[in-house]
């Protein structure tokens, strides 16, 4: 039988779309998952008013084998997206008057906390290596690393080093694999597991690359690497607003640029230079905004 992709939509499905019995079986789980997923069949029978057969061919009707089955991938859907099914409602003060702070102060923990756990002297090593390599290749997968990626990207090129970002997973594999031993190799993920980010770094060690992650300490990337820069996610707990590990994870970049700019020191300052009159030349001539932002 077919393995249910996603419980929680069929069930959201079937409570619309399916018959009676299923309608009303499906409106009663989504209404209560933790006591279905706990309870015996009779119980449930008893409770929505239907017979126990009724109750296995909506199982079956949801593509699992019977209530043993459903319960197995109702209880994974909870541990993976239950604080998404039922939050609290946001107060009015939570609405309307702590944005602002919930935002900030999130992005200042994480901030904190990136830093107290970094090792800075694998940061400057990665830093120097970066500096003196002959091209560098940023890769990243997802939301958060492969824009992390992007943003290495932007910040190396202006000091004079040969750089690539692929965050596409065949053009990673592709580029890693014509990496040379002048190549650097900068994985971001904040899983660990994204599987094209891995192939890539094992391929470009292939060819004599120097690979460095910036992902969860033994995870399957950081494993995988030559060296790791520790970064471990943690959530604050709420759900409606963007992750805050973003904020960290790009303090960590600009650590290692900055760092990369002291290594290859005054011979950055005429490329900056560059930028700077070439931008202000086009748009506005105001020598207070930020380089090329």
């Amino acid at each position: 039988m077919k393995t249910p992709a996603d419980i929680i939509t069929r069930l959201q499905l079937m409570s619309q779309d399916g018959t009676k019995s299923d309608r009303k079986l499906a409106a009663f789980v989504l209404a209560d998952l933790d006591l279905v997923s706990k309870a015996a069949i009779s119980d449930i029978a008893a409770r929505v008013g239907v017979s126990e057969p009724t109750v296995t061919r909506f199982c079956r009707n949801l593509g699992c084998e019977g209530l043993r089955d459903f319960k197995f991938y109702l209880a994974q859907a909870i541990a993976i997206g239950g604080q998404y099914l039922s939050p609290e409602p946001l107060s009015r003060d939570a609405r309307e008057q702590r944005i602002a702070s919930a935002i900030t102060e999130a992005a200042i923990a994480a901030i904190q906390r990136a830093s107290e756990n970094l090792d800075m002297t694998t940061l400057v090593a990665v830093a120097a290596r970066i500096a003196v390599s002959g091209n560098v290749l940023c890769i990243g997968s997802g939301g958060i690393s492969s824009m992390m990626a992007t943003e290495m990207q932007n910040r190396l090129f202006r000091l004079g080093v040969s750089v690539l970002a692929q965050i596409d997973g065949q053009l990673q594999r592709m580029y890693a694999a014509v990496a040379t031993p002048d190549t650097t190799l900068v994985a971001f993920s904040v899983s660990g597991y994204a599987r094209s980010v891995i192939d890539a770094v094992q391929v470009a060690q292939q060819y004599g690359a120097t690979t460095i992650a910036i992902t969860p300490p033994d995870s399957a990337l950081a494993k995988a690497a030559d060296t790791v820069i520790h970064f471990q996610s943690l959530e604050d707990g709420n759900i409606y607003k963007p992750t805050s590990s973003r904020y960290a994870l790009l303090s960590i970049v600009d650590m290692i640029v900055t760092s990369v700019a002291e290594t290859r020191g005054p011979r950055v300052l005429e490329n900056l230079r560059r930028i700077k009159q070439s931008v202000n030349t086009l748009k506005v001539d105001d020598p207070r905004l930020p380089l090329g932002d």
